[in-house]
């Protein structure tokens, strides 16, 4: 073992201020980074989780707001691969409740998607279990996420209005989470009963299966071949990777995130730097010792670089830990983290940054190693 590790784990406690302050400033970015993440990924969650091989937008499309014409659904069977097609319906809708003396009025709007209760339907999605497809089925049943029923005024089993229409909750699903407005499901069928939807000239995404998932990306292309201009094919991954990147078009989360990564930059290093600095000043006496025994101060100062490194390694495991923590917290209130990987690469490298700055900057105190000194 390095003179360094061995110094950082058996003089731990001098070293742990460095190792928060560390993990509080990754926690701090990445935090902020996983809420908005979690909050777009809970939009799409739907999308992320259907069958469908590939989406199909407009070609200039900024997202699943946009809407394109329905002559483009006969287009996409000209290829060969493709076995379904449907359009991904989504409105909104005025959610009321019917109050009661235990439960409040409640009214709000909602987020109403179409889905077809049909095993692999490329509409439903994957993680929708046996008694929710079923339960679909049912005229005027809705099905809502479980950490959605307090927020509605409802339970399982319940009577409501949507947009003055009598709808019935007769099942829940987990892990489709919102902040804002509800997620509600309901069948084709429900929808057109209660004028939620229609068969109008224009649909928004359009969800379509292929034969052959593995070549998703090669029947991406021919489709916008065939399609000369009208629309853009994604596949899933594709249309995932560029919902990730919209969200930090908008200026207030570039803003916020850019104040976050500043006030956790300083923190990080001002801390980290004193915190450093006052454990060398604590062992420069050992320094010393070392420069008696001949030790030259250029491997002295390789030795503080070394430690200022495994002290970042070790603000890692702690934001880890720590982000593990907040993610389960965050969950508990219903709300979804998610982590991209450019993300976790990029906060690793920065609080490993940060301990290296916070290195050079404490290498001055080996001027007081003096041997002279331990004959004091």
């Amino acid at each position: 073992m390095s003179l360094a590790l061995s110094t950082l784990i058996y003089e731990w406690r001098r070293y742990m201020a460095a190792v928060i302050a560390l993990a509080v400033a990754g926690l701090l970015v990445m935090s902020m980074v996983g809420m908005f993440m979690g909050i777009g990924k809970s939009f799409t969650a739907t999308i992320d989780r259907s069958p469908a091989n590939l989406m199909v937008l407009p070609v200039d499309a900024e997202g699943f707001g946009s809407t394109q014409p329905r002559r483009n659904i006969p287009v996409l069977y000209q290829h060969p691969a493709v076995k379904e097609v449907m359009p991904y319906s989504v409105n909104w809708a005025f959610w009321s409740n019917f109050p009661t003396p235990e439960q409040p009025s409640k009214k709000d709007g909602v987020q109403v998607i179409v889905v077809d209760p049909m095993e692999n339907a490329v509409t439903l999605p994957t993680d929708f279990p046996e008694n929710v497809i079923v339960a679909l089925q049912e005229p005027y049943s809705v099905v809502v996420d479980r950490t959605s029923l307090a927020k509605l005024g409802v339970k399982v089993g319940d009577k409501a209005t949507l947009n003055g229409k009598t709808v019935t909750v007769r099942a829940t699903v987990d892990n489709y989470p919102s902040m804002f407005n509800a997620m509600v499901f309901m069948s084709r069928q429900t929808a057109k009963l209660t004028y939620i939807t229609d068969e109008g000239p224009r649909v928004g995404t359009i969800l379509v299966k292929i034969s052959d998932p593995s070549q998703a990306e090669q029947v991406a292309k021919e489709l916008n071949v065939i399609g000369k201009g009208q629309f853009k094919a994604w596949t899933r991954e594709q249309l995932s990777e560029r919902n990730q990147a919209s969200m930090f078009k908008e200026a207030f989360i570039v803003i916020m995130l850019g104040f976050m990564l500043v006030v956790g930059v300083f923190i990080g290093i001002v801390i980290t730097w004193q915190t450093l600095q006052g454990a060398i000043l604590a062992n420069i006496k050992e320094f010393a010792s070392l420069r008696a025994l001949g030790v030259s101060m250029g491997n002295l100062r390789l030795v503080i670089m070394e430690l200022s490194f495994w002290v970042g390694v070790a603000g890692l495991g702690v934001t880890a830990i720590l982000l593990v923590g907040v993610t389960y917290l965050a969950k508990f209130f219903a709300l979804g983290m998610f982590y991209p990987l450019w993300s976790i690469i990029a906060v690793s490298v920065m609080l490993l940054t940060i301990a290296v700055l916070s290195g050079l900057l404490s290498l001055g105190v080996l001027k007081k190693s003096q041997p002279a000194d331990l004959l004091r």
